[in-house]
């Protein structure tokens, strides 16, 4: 499948190029609006901890801000941020190239409606096709296609690359020690006891 380039700037360039005070104030932005929200919340409840808003808050919009500017990566492929994690994971899989739905969604931690929607809209693409299993036809293998493996060829670099050129900032030390500050607290999230069903919840909304 032939493509044209999704852009002729060189790798990263619009990241590094955009001057730094841009960058500051749009993290500083972010850190204000969780400021805010966490003033508010001390004066409608002074009562209680609200502290957990500074981190809650900040993961939240990083999150918000991550999806962004990957979906505008992605949009010159035809792609959407959901869609392409269906592809990576078939990608990773390595040749064929061939899981289960199943299996996409475990590893994508989605519903079997949430995936049902992504499937629909990359076969209607041609990047991917439902296969048959040759020993039982009720069940159905998703492959990718020919262009759907040039696609996401095509896709992964691009997506890599923007998501790098956001951390050079932080330096080899800062990247590492977020990693594992964030692998500290995925891990205190992964062992928490989970609460009785039914029981009621005392954290911040």
């Amino acid at each position: 499948m032939s493509r044209s380039k999704p852009t002729t700037e060189p790798p990263g360039e619009t990241a590094v190029t955009k001057p730094a005070s841009r960058r500051v104030s749009k993290g500083r932005a972010a850190r204000e609006q969780v400021d805010e929200i966490f003033s508010q919340w001390q004066a409608e409840r002074p009562d209680i901890d609200t502290s957990p808003v500074h981190v809650y808050g900040l993961i939240g919009r990083i999150q918000m801000q991550c999806t962004g500017f990957i979906e505008e990566a992605l949009e010159p492929f035809g792609l959407t941020r959901g869609t392409f994690d269906v592809l990576t994971a078939l990608r990773r899989a390595g040749a064929p190239y061939r899981l289960s739905p199943k299996q996409i969604a475990q590893s994508l931690l989605l519903s079997g409606a949430g995936l049902t929607s992504r499937l629909n809209r990359l076969e209607a693409q041609n990047f991917l096709a439902r296969l048959p299993e040759p020993d039982d036809r009720r069940t159905l293998r998703v492959q990718l296609t020919a262009a759907g493996e040039a696609v996401i060829n095509e896709a992964i670099p691009r997506v890599f690359e923007v998501q790098r050129s956001r951390l050079l900032p932080l330096g080899s030390e800062g990247q590492q020690r977020l990693v594992r500050e964030l692998t500290r607290f995925a891990e205190v999230i992964d062992t928490w006891p989970a609460a009785p069903k039914g029981a009621g919840s005392n954290s911040p909304k």
